[in-house]
């Protein structure tokens, strides 16, 4: 079985626009929420959100490219073409069938949906939509564009599985290179629903934060007075590439795959399992798939998406699979920085793995201010501020309205 190795990173997040900037915002603690700006959010329930900052779409690319690319193709190409120039990999030296791109988006063209039925019912008599409508909404549409920039002609698909929808794809995109399908892969996930319909769809269902006079400290995993999540936008971008082809190009190399699993809760359309029976499922399968074991892993980033169900049976399937080593572990969840990026989080928490590996740092799990009784108080959860740690071997956890469950381990190399 070929080996998988990290040899690009791409990440445009509510924390930081680039790699370097995601990577200083998590170690810094920052968060990425504040008041919508992109519509008037004043009379829903949730007026706040997790956008990227400084944005301006013509910015980076020219007027043709704005009106046939959502904003989530735009997320993955930008993230794309940032792990690609990282990487250092010449396209006129490589196997371009060889070569290849898997994505991940739960949600894809949200806001051209609405858009254009917004637009279409103005006119009288026929609707009439715009001939960019299907093109630009559909979720494969990004690895498509993707290998076009590129010429990648290899394998080329999104995996959609709401919120584990691009730790999938980066689990597809090592499999097909540890078969021998491939020797590169483009890999992430990129999401834009910081809309109308989305901030208003996730209201309805009772899943967001309502902290409306505090937005910068909504986002609470682990705390007691956690009322939901914070909607994240943006995307994350992995070049996997395998570890021959690698070497002997002379890339330099972040980390190795080395793990991944992927199970269902077969429960609730939308809540977890309460034992987290599928998350302990989905780890135990991820370590048997490394060869490693429990006691091997330094740090875990958990989907901890601050909702009161979901915290609980993540750490109760954490404790399950690690039993007393839970307490050797760093803990931590970087969506209360960055908010939930929905089908792009795996590939922004799949970096922050990849940021611990190589600081030697952790992550921390912001806005901690009250514990709860329902969670044990000796777990290291990394509330508050990053800590220094070797982190050798990290696992990284997404979960999914209904009922998917992803887990992707890297180690140091």
């Amino acid at each position: 079985m070929k080996r998988v190795v990290v040899t690009g990173i791409g990440a445009f997040t509510p924390i930081g626009n680039t790699f370097s900037e995601y990577k200083d915002g998590l170690l810094a603690g920052k968060s990425g929420a504040n008041f919508i700006t992109r519509f008037d959010a004043s009379l829903f329930k949730t007026r706040f959100a997790a956008e990227v900052k400084g944005y301006v779409p013509e910015e980076r690319f020219d007027r043709r490219e704005v009106r046939r690319l959502d904003r989530f193709s735009q997320f993955a190409m930008i993230v794309a073409e940032e792990a690609m120039t990282d990487s250092g990999i010449d396209v006129e030296k490589i196997d371009l069938r060889r070569a290849g791109v898997i994505w991940g988006s739960g949600i894809g063209g949200f806001e051209t949906i609405e858009k254009d039925i917004e637009d279409a019912t103005l006119n009288e008599g026929a609707p009439r939509y715009s001939p960019f409508l299907i093109p630009k909404l559909i979720s494969d549409i990004a690895p498509g564009h993707i290998s076009m920039k590129y010429g990648f002609r290899g394998v080329n698909y999104t995996t959609v599985s709401a919120c584990a929808s691009s730790s999938n794809s980066i689990s597809s995109a090592a499999d097909n290179i540890k078969l021998g399908r491939c020797d590169i892969v483009i890999t992430g996930g990129s999401e834009a629903a910081i809309t109308k319909a989305g901030i208003g769809g996730f209201s309805s269902m009772k899943a967001l934060s309502q902290r409306n006079d505090d937005p910068l400290t909504a986002s609470r995993p682990f705390d007691k007075d956690r009322d939901g999540f914070l909607l994240g936008e943006g995307g994350g971008a992995l070049i996997l590439e395998e570890y021959e082809h690698a070497k002997a190009r002379g890339a330099k190399i972040y980390a190795e795959v080395i793990g991944t699993g992927s199970t269902a809760d077969a429960y609730h359309m939308t809540a977890p399992h309460p034992d987290g029976l599928g998350a302990s499922e989905v780890m135990t399968m991820a370590l048997k798939d490394a060869n490693i074991n429990p006691e091997d892993v330094d740090y875990i980033n958990v989907h901890g998406t601050s909702t009161p169900l979901g915290d609980i049976a993540e750490t109760k399937a954490i404790k399950k699979v690690f039993g007393d080593h839970i307490y050797n572990l760093n803990i931590s969840s970087t969506k209360s920085m960055t908010g939930h990026l929905l089908g792009a989080a795996g590939a922004v928490e799949a970096i922050a793995c990849i940021v611990a590996i190589n600081e030697s740092m952790v992550p921390p799990t912001i806005n901690h201010f009250t514990d709860d009784p329902e969670l044990d108080e000796k777990i290291n959860f990394t509330f508050n501020k990053a800590q220094e740690r070797d982190v050798n071997i990290a696992l990284s956890n997404t979960f999914g309205f209904g009922g998917h469950n992803s887990t992707v381990i890297f180690r140091k190399i």
